[in-house]
């Protein structure tokens, strides 16, 4: 068996897998009590496809300005470096039913959207690199799996 590593993902085994799906990765108490709840929500199937960077990036920007307009607490949603999902960080609520429907509506919003939100030069590190269609072909493709999101594993 492999050493087991620091970094929970380094420990999955992604030949496993089944994308789409959202999975909780880990639960940090903090001194307080509060908890905070990492997921991974994988778009696309690790070392089948990833998603392209124009995308990605316009994807993030959308989904970090609009999820929080669906559930309260939400501390960050980024990108893997991967280009195969995002990790979603939120503030005690490990209620799955509540992160699915969330994250369904924000992929929603994705689809509705009429331009990519702080896409310039001043509020972006790289404004050149987006694709709003590029975000909506990855939104759209998440949301088509959805009924399968809860299915981690291949059987």
């Amino acid at each position: 068996m492999a050493k087991k590593m620091n970094v929970e993902s380094f420990n999955l085994d992604h030949t496993k897998v089944k994308a789409p799906y959202i999975r909780l990765v880990g639960v940090t108490t903090g001194q307080s009590g509060d908890k905070v709840y990492k997921y991974d929500i994988r778009f696309n199937q690790p070392n089948k496809d990833h998603m392209d960077m124009p995308g990605l990036h316009s994807i993030e920007h959308l989904m970090a300005e609009n999820i929080r307009n669906h559930i309260d607490n939400v501390l960050d949603i980024g990108p893997m470096g991967c280009q195969t999902g995002f990790y979603l960080a939120i503030l005690n609520n490990d209620n799955y039913d509540d992160i699915a429907k969330a994250l369904e509506k924000t992929l929603q919003d994705v689809l509705e959207a009429t331009e990519v939100p702080a896409c310039n030069e001043v509020q972006c590190g790289w404004a050149a690199n987006h694709s709003l269609d590029g975000a909506k072909e990855i939104a759209a493709r998440m949301l088509e799996g959805k009924n399968e999101w809860h299915i981690v594993f291949a059987e």
